[in-house]
């Protein structure tokens, strides 16, 4: 028996310690793409969760929380944080300074603190999404709302 990831196990006592009954599901394939994780899922491009980490020029984090077919707009974004100042994606070495997650891993939650968190209106057509649970081989399902519930975050048009 192989010990559990550090990042998926952050993201297991999350789910629990939030009473949500997501089960996380590992797979040999990866779900570093969307097209990866609809493949290795089963489920369609825009059923997948694409949780993306901003950061603001004032240290600020935001987390947007995406169907996988849908692109961020920045503005809209900033707009729904209420945000005086520039944001942008964050880098790659910096989501892993921030997060201790590696990219096509970042969970929606998991965090030491979690970001201000929004989650696009999209998400609400589908009943299921398909979330990455703290590496490019771990995942979980979940409800939009549950994931509302969980994420302490808010609803708002971001898409492109």
């Amino acid at each position: 028996m192989t010990r559990e990831n550090d990042s998926v196990q952050k993201v297991r006592e999350f789910l629990s310690s939030s009473r949500c009954d997501s089960n996380i599901v590992h797979t040999e394939e990866t779900i570093f793409t969307v097209e990866d994780a609809s493949r290795a899922v089963g489920a369609p491009p825009e059923h997948i969760l694409k949780s993306l980490l901003f950061v603001g020029d004032d240290g600020e984090w935001a987390l947007a929380l995406m169907s996988g077919s849908n692109k961020v707009h920045d503005k809209k974004l900033k707009r729904a944080l209420g945000s005086a100042c520039k944001i942008h994606m964050a880098s790659a070495e910096a989501i892993k300074t921030f997060s201790g997650f590696e990219p096509g891993g970042v969970p929606p939650v998991g965090y030491d603190k979690q970001p201000k968190t929004v989650l696009d209106e999209d998400l609400f057509k589908y009943g299921t999404v398909w979330s990455a649970a703290g590496t490019d081989h771990d995942f979980f399902p979940i409800s939009p709302d549950e994931l509302l519930r969980i994420t302490a975050g808010i609803t708002s048009n971001i898409k492109k």
